[in-house]
């Protein structure tokens, strides 16, 4: 590897720095999506909807209290601000649990754009120090002429290789982020029909008496 390494020439080191960068993300992102999946407990939210319907709130923040639930998080959000503006408060929140899941996902992006095109940098000095080499040397430089052609192709496999794999995890933590933004939605359209029939029930009985 060191050999391979050495080989490449100059444009190994930016993506040896890529490589580490895009590895340490995956492993941090994928640690992240285990958290959030062990914290993820369906019938919590269930139960804090089916007090939202009873109009107990201090059953409900009794319920959530300390939760690390990204969608009661959200739902409390809004039950907080319920007679100011709950829907504003859900999408801020919303936004703030879906900026803490995209976090680093920007630089995975731009590893995936980068290091092929750093690969095919090599690829072109590789080749140009080929033909310099030839041109000064002859046919003679022949051994001279396959170590830069040899540089030409490390740097292209080595940019492929640490691409491939990122694009890979980039969309697979991009899935779990359209599934939650998916749940957030869900869950919190179903907490606005509730407090929509507590608001009507509640002038109905007012218009009775």
């Amino acid at each position: 590897m060191i050999e391979l390494f050495v080989k490449g020439g100059p444009v190994m080191y930016p993506l040896l720095l890529c490589s580490i960068l895009s590895l340490t993300i995956i492993i941090e992102r994928t640690f992240f999506w285990i958290s959030v999946g062990m914290r993820r407990n369906k019938a919590l939210v269930d139960e804090v909807l089916d007090l939202c319907r009873k109009g107990d709130w201090e059953g409900v923040r009794a319920k959530a209290a300390g939760t690390q639930n990204y969608v009661i998080r959200v739902l409390i959000s809004g039950i907080l601000h319920r007679e100011y503006s709950m829907t504003k408060a859900m999408e801020s929140a919303a936004a703030e649990e879906i900026r803490r899941m995209n976090r680093f996902m920007g630089i995975l992006d731009t590893i995936i754009t980068v290091t092929p095109l750093l690969g095919i940098l090599g690829t072109v000095t590789g080749i140009i120090k080929s033909f310099e080499i030839l041109g000064a040397g002859g046919i003679e430089q022949a051994q001279s002429v396959t170590g830069g052609i040899a540089e030409a192709l490390i740097t292209t496999a080595s940019g492929l290789s640490i691409a491939i794999p990122t694009l890979f995890c980039f969309n697979y933590f991009n899935s779990y982020i359209e599934r939650a933004v998916q749940i957030i939605e869900k869950y919190a359209t179903s907490f606005e029909i509730v407090y929509e029939k507590i608001i009507m029930a509640s002038d109905n009985k007012g218009n009775h008496q």
